[in-house]
């Protein structure tokens, strides 16, 4: 009689009647130069470290420490103090930025905080500058733009932007005149000192394109002639981030005329507390009588040409070349900051460095405008996207990264 024979076991599985162990494989220790090189290359200056797997994120955390501790992210005092000492601002200068401090407290009372974007929009308007502010239905980006306009006894106007609304509509077209039996040119609401272009993406792109030489130029072209824009002349445009249906997103073009990409976000539980408040005490949103004009159209020339005056040491123009620079080696990028972006990061950091009352600019200046500068002129690969990369993350590691001048 023969014995049958056992059924072997597949490996990995227990043999009958014994327990279950689950066995885990032997791993290797983790060797970088073996790894793939797109995956575990060792990080240059001021890229990005959160795309790397977490072997990789460590191994590149361990390259960077020694230059971190030799080029620590902190600017020295004494340049500071040598730059206040060769470069002062007059009382003429002086007179200006406490006529904008008033400016700003009076638009503190239509508005209850944003004062980042109040002073994102001060400073766009000083640089030459535009803005695209961009938050969901309710958070007060129109009653801001004609705030401040109020408070700069600034003419405003606002255009809704709807999917059949025509390039005339907003430059102006000529007009027959029965009178004289001639044509004229009507102006459209682009002739103003502030427009304000209420949900910019839900016109075609045809009609978006006709604010490019307005922006650009500070001009429109009709029918032949050239007809020059009132000075200062600022675009504030609105974009809803959350409906998408029926809308036509900007293109690169269009959108590398904007200086700020401002992001209003919900307002937290002590400020909505306040917004309510002054509601239930008979505010209204549509009555901006109560704002008094702080400064004049000429004042805010000669504020604009001061401003664009500051000094910039030769240090800190080399930083804000490495952190553009950076921009274009992120291995999250698909596309960096042009040198576009970096000429208009300049300027808006002179602005920024006169209304806190300095005469020269300071790396804290360009790190407090990089990211509202440079989050709109660049684009995301698509796996990073796909990893839940966001662009200010990934800003926000450059800044980290990329040594600051002392």
């Amino acid at each position: 009689m023969t014995t049958p024979e056992k059924p072997q076991t597949p490996p990995g599985q227990p043999a009958q009647g014994q327990p279950y162990q689950q066995q885990t494989p032997q791993q290797e220790p983790f060797n970088p130069e073996q790894a793939p090189y797109q995956q575990f290359q060792q990080p240059q200056q001021g890229t990005d470290y959160q795309q790397f797997q977490p072997q990789g994120q460590q191994y590149a955390q361990q390259q960077m420490l020694p230059q971190e501790q030799a080029h620590p992210n902190a600017h020295s005092e004494q340049a500071d103090q040598r730059w206040a000492s060769e470069h002062q601002l007059d009382e003429t200068d002086r007179e200006l930025r406490e006529s904008f401090e008033k400016a700003r407290a009076e638009v503190g009372k239509a508005v209850v905080g944003q004062t980042e974007a109040v002073e994102g929009i001060l400073v766009a308007l000083l640089s030459g500058g535009h803005v695209l502010l961009e938050g969901v239905p309710g958070v007060a980006k129109t009653l801001l733009v004609r705030s401040i306009a109020s408070a700069l006894d600034l003419e405003s106007t606002r255009i809704q932007f709807t999917p059949d609304l025509m390039p005339g509509d907003v430059t102006g077209s000529m007009i027959y005149n029965a009178q004289t039996s001639s044509f004229e040119f009507r102006e459209g609401p682009v002739f103003t000192n502030i427009l304000i272009a209420d949900e910019i993406n839900r016109t075609p792109p045809k009609t978006q394109s006709a604010l490019l030489e307005a922006m650009e130029e500070r001009q429109v072209s009709v029918d032949g002639l050239t007809r020059k824009l009132d000075e200062p002349f600022l675009v504030a445009a609105t974009q809803n981030p959350v409906e998408y249906d029926g809308t036509y997103p900007l293109p690169e073009a269009q959108l590398d005329r904007f200086l700020f990409k401002l992001i209003l976000d919900l307002p937290p539980r002590n400020t909505e507390v306040e917004i309510l408040t002054r509601h239930a005490a008979g505010f209204n949103a549509h009555d901006l009588s109560r704002i008094e004009p702080s400064l004049s159209r000429d004042a805010i020339l000669e504020a604009s040409q001061r401003a664009q005056n500051v000094y910039c040491a030769p240090e800190v123009l080399e930083y804000i070349v490495d952190l553009v620079q950076a921009t274009r080696r992120a291995p999250s990028f698909a596309l960096g900051v042009s040198p576009r972006g970096a000429t208009r990061l300049l300027a808006a950091t002179r602005s920024r460095a006169w209304l806190h009352g300095r005469a020269f600019i300071t790396p804290d200046d360009v790190k407090a405008l990089m990211g509202i500068t440079f989050r709109h002129r660049v684009q995301l690969r698509p796996e990073a996207q796909m990893d839940g990369i966001g662009i200010d993350q990934v800003l926000d590691s450059i800044v980290s990264t990329v040594a600051v001048p002392r």
